[in-house]
């Protein structure tokens, strides 16, 4: 076993919770500024890192704000566990695909989203719902708005508290020493959406969850065919964004392989122009939407999410 390995088993068994508060702050959406209809469509909510289905300052002000606007609106906010620290935690912990599959079952047995539902999905929850569209289409998904998600993973890590932060240095070295040995891929959500241009093989051989979900194995056709049901898929970009990188998988970009400086757009990619996962199609069809918004991650006022999302919510 590597030292990167050892050093990953105790902090991942012994400091779970210290991770998570570290990074907090950097999780949730901040409004900046402190309609209704007799069908409305439910909404389905998903957190991202270190954040929770309930925090009054993110995704509960979140909710309340969805409830104001859409009278009479069920708003479903995902708690991965059985309370709000293991929520927490298990942004940081749990295997993503078992997560997925316990949303999957959650959705299925909820009367409330039988007809189907919107799914607003912040940062990597965004990516989670993604998979969930793909994966489970009962009960169905009609609108899916990605708000700062990282559709093609990440290559840097979100800003720490602090380059002297002993968690900070240990995600850090475990993702650039080891990001797909086994025990990482398990043990740590971020390494499962982590997308190394350097090591293009090694990514597509061993990332258990992001590799899957953009079909760089081969083309699951059951994949393509369910993510094409949406009638909507609506990615917004953070235009200052600090802490996705690169910010151009916001928009289904990213780096080009091989290197680390350029990127290139999602219509550039081999994944669009093979449209292996139905996308290009989706864009012909005008299901695709691309929005833009000033400020950091998940940094928006409240006027600009009722302007520019909540159409797609009703």
């Amino acid at each position: 076993m590597t030292t990167v390995q050892q050093k990953a088993e105790e902090h991942i068994t012994g400091s779970r919770m210290t991770a998570a508060l570290l990074f907090l702050f950097l999780a949730g959406p901040v409004l900046l500024v402190a309609g209704s209809s007799n069908a409305t469509v439910p909404v389905v909510v998903w957190h991202g890192m270190g954040d929770n289905c309930c925090n009054p300052l993110s995704m509960g002000a979140v909710k309340k704000m969805i409830e104001e606007e859409i009278s009479g609106i069920y708003v479903l906010s995902l708690m991965i566990g059985k309370n709000v620290v293991e929520d927490t935690e298990n942004g940081f912990f749990m295997d993503v695909n078992e997560q997925v599959s316990m949303v999957c079952s959650q959705l299925a047995q909820d009367p409330k989203l039988k007809g189907g539902y919107n799914a607003l999905g912040f940062s990597q929850g965004a990516q989670f719902l993604r998979a969930v569209a793909q994966r489970c289409p009962s009960p169905p998904m009609r609108n899916l708005i990605s708000v700062g998600g990282q559709q093609q993973g990440v290559f840097g890590l979100p800003r720490c508290p602090g380059e002297s932060s002993r968690i900070c240095d240990f995600i850090r070295k475990a993702l650039n020493s080891g990001a797909y040995s086994d025990l990482v891929q398990k043990h740590l959500v971020q390494a499962q959406y982590w997308h190394d241009p350097l090591n293009d093989d090694l990514y597509k051989k061993y990332s258990l969850f992001l590799a899957d979900i953009n079909q760089e194995r081969g083309v699951n056709e059951t994949y393509k065919k369910n993510l094409q049901l949406l009638d909507k898929f609506v990615m917004v970009k953070f235009l200052q964004d600090t802490v996705v990188d690169p910010v151009d998988t916001e928009w289904f970009g990213f780096l080009k392989t091989g290197q680390t400086k350029e990127t290139e757009t999602l219509q550039d990619s081999v994944l669009y122009k093979e449209d292996r996962l139905g996308l290009a199609a989706m864009d012909k069809a005008k299901k695709l939407v691309f929005l833009k918004c000033e400020g950091d991650h998940l940094r928006f006022t409240r006027e600009w999410f009722n302007t520019n999302l909540v159409p797609y919510l009703r």
